[in-house]
């Protein structure tokens, strides 16, 4: 599995993304830290997240990012390309 912190970037090796691994979603520059988890505004599976920002309208997207469990976070542009991708799961 590629490590997400080369999405965009350089030859990871595969791409295959796991979507169903934890992530939280954050209000974008809302501190990070020590208590960083207690911030966030909602959890569940990667999937879901994109899917919830994907859902919001465009211009209110780019107020969130997804912390994804154990790898970086994703701002908005990561987040739209993810969404486009044709793994991303439907539901």
């Amino acid at each position: 599995m590629t490590s997400p912190s080369t999405f965009q970037g350089e030859s990871g090796g595969d791409s295959e993304i796991d979507w169903n691994d934890s992530a939280e979603l954050h209000k974008r520059g809302d501190g990070g830290g020590l208590l960083d988890s207690f911030k966030s505004i909602r959890r569940g599976a990667f999937a879901e997240m994109i899917r919830f920002v994907m859902s919001l309208p465009e211009d209110e997207r780019g107020k969130y990012v997804i912390d994804k469990a154990g790898d970086r976070r994703f701002q908005s542009n990561d987040i739209e390309a993810l969404a486009r991708r044709p793994d991303f799961p439907e539901t």
